[in-house]
């Protein structure tokens, strides 16, 4: 199972996870965080979490799928709810302190992150979420994203290869599939992955070797659960494996 112990290394790894809020269509999707939570437990990683202090791009009242028009809320505030109060503004992180560095997906990370979600190919990255990818990149640290965030190093850095999974919907399986020909307008590349081969199985995580950039689809995909807790796990494992240690 990709969750063995045996896959991770024993030593110590100080990894950081930029979260965007809390819940899917506003902020971070908590299953994914969760998920790269576990998997980083089980590695023997230790864990910090970050966030910009900003606001929202909007509230979603999850029970609706619709903006709570009279709502507003804060990233870091909101994100704290995922990481139990223990949290720190992303402008207060120093690379140098850790090996590596995940951003879970939700749409959060297109409308907080950046700007993607409104403005596509043409989007801006929060400067902080820029900074950060630039450091990690030029330090030849490792860096995972799932879900849509891959979006965030296609834009930033230059020529990176992500995946989001397919480029075709396939009847739905793939409902976010256009994310693939946006990628590629940002300047990166895209391959084709799945979230899992079930005859195998093998859960998929692309690894971008040269830049050190690692993804998975997670929920860019119609499948069950533990087929995307699974193919975090994938990218984990593989983050991990490029610090190193």
């Amino acid at each position: 199972m990709i969750a063995d112990c045996a896959f991770y290394s024993p030593v110590c790894i100080n990894k950081l996870i930029v979260l965007s809020g809390c819940g899917v269509y506003d902020g971070t999707e908590i299953h994914e965080a969760s998920a790269i939570l576990v998997h980083l437990s089980r590695g023997g990683a230790e864990v910090q979490m970050y966030a910009p202090d900003v606001p929202q791009m909007h509230v979603i009242d999850h029970s609706k799928g619709q903006p709570a028009e009279a709502e507003s809320r804060n990233v870091l505030v909101e994100s704290a709810r995922i990481a139990r109060g223990k949290i720190a503004s992303l402008a207060k992180l120093t690379t140098a302190d850790h090996d590596a560095v995940i951003f879970p997906g939700g749409f959060g990370a297109a409308k907080n992150l950046s700007t993607f979600a409104v403005d596509g190919k043409d989007c801006k990255v929060n400067r902080e979420v820029e900074r950060v990818l630039k450091d990690f990149h030029k330090a030849g640290k490792p860096i995972g994203l799932c879900c849509i965030s891959p979006v965030l190093a296609a834009k930033v850095l230059s020529g990176a290869e992500v995946t989001v999974g397919h480029e075709e919907e396939e009847g739905g399986k793939w409902p976010y599939a256009g994310t693939a020909g946006a990628i590629k307008e940002l300047g990166g590349k895209h391959c084709v992955k799945e979230v899992v081969f079930s005859l195998t199985p093998s859960y998929e995580a692309h690894v971008d070797t040269k830049n050190k950039v690692v993804t998975t689809p997670a929920f860019m995909c119609e499948t069950e659960l533990h087929n995307i807790f699974d193919g975090i796990g994938a990218m984990v494992k593989n983050v991990l494996k490029l610090t190193g240690k």
